[in-house]
């Protein structure tokens, strides 16, 4: 069961499970806030723990929304683009064949048809990240499947504006933001198996934490490393 309670200007999305205790999550990079609550509790006693929340929901937007933003880009020659956490300039190349991307040295290589809009160079390059995205997933589902003893039935990559993964842990579905191909691969993997410990845990309960802390200790800091860098500009915002 969904609703939404407001607290002044800040909308929380509440669902309620079978579950014991209530849990209350500010996501990045928006700032948005969740709680999740017992199916026999009022809204009136969730707004009233939200509101008891609240300095804390307010302390952790404003360092969200305090992160650096990329800049718009043009898609024009010697700009500036990241893959897995590191920088490149880009080189943009006329061609008379089918749009393609390469990555040679210091260098990306967008090559596009005559007269292509930005809008086209974005969208090439908008695939180009999603494709190593999922290719460099599959073998990281494949490494992680025996070790969390979860089996995987579909893997969905595409822009997200709100988040950098979701879990459906009915259908066994993972779905990972094509953004993750800018960041570093200890982010990337940080983000598959947190999503695959939701096919354990649905929540982000003790439970969750503890399988969390055993499989990957290091991940408070991968997280933090996540959400330290510059967001896309274009695909992210309030």
């Amino acid at each position: 069961m969904a609703s939404t309670i407001q607290l002044g200007d800040i909308d929380v999305d509440v669902t309620q499970k079978n579950i014991k205790n209530v849990h209350l999550s500010v996501y990045p990079p928006t700032g948005r806030v969740r709680i999740s609550a017992p199916l026999h509790m009022s809204l009136e006693t969730i707004r009233v723990f939200a509101i008891s929340k609240l300095g804390w929901i307010k302390q952790e937007q404003r360092k969200l929304r305090g992160q650096e933003r990329e800049t718009p880009r043009d898609y024009v020659g010697r700009e500036s683009h990241y893959v897995w956490g590191k920088r490149y300039l880009l080189k943009v190349v006329e061609v008379d064949a089918a749009p393609c991307v390469e990555l040679k040295h210091s260098n990306i290589i967008l090559k596009v048809r005559q007269k292509s809009s930005r809008a086209k160079k974005q969208e090439i390059m908008a695939q180009w990240y999603r494709s190593l995205v999922k290719d460099a997933t599959t073998p990281l589902i494949a490494k992680w499947e025996p070790l969390l003893g979860v089996k995987v039935s579909k893997l969905f990559v595409q822009q997200m504006k709100t988040k950098w993964g979701s879990c459906n842990p009915v259908a066994k579905n993972i779905r990972l933001n094509s953004e993750l191909a800018k960041k570093p691969p200890e982010c990337l993997e940080y983000i598959v198996v947190h999503e695959m410990v939701h096919l354990i845990e649905a929540t982000h309960n003790q439970k969750f934490i503890k399988l969390m802390n055993r499989f990957m200790p290091a991940w408070r800091h991968h997280r933090d490393d996540l959400n330290r860098r510059p967001l896309a500009h274009e695909n992210w915002g309030y």
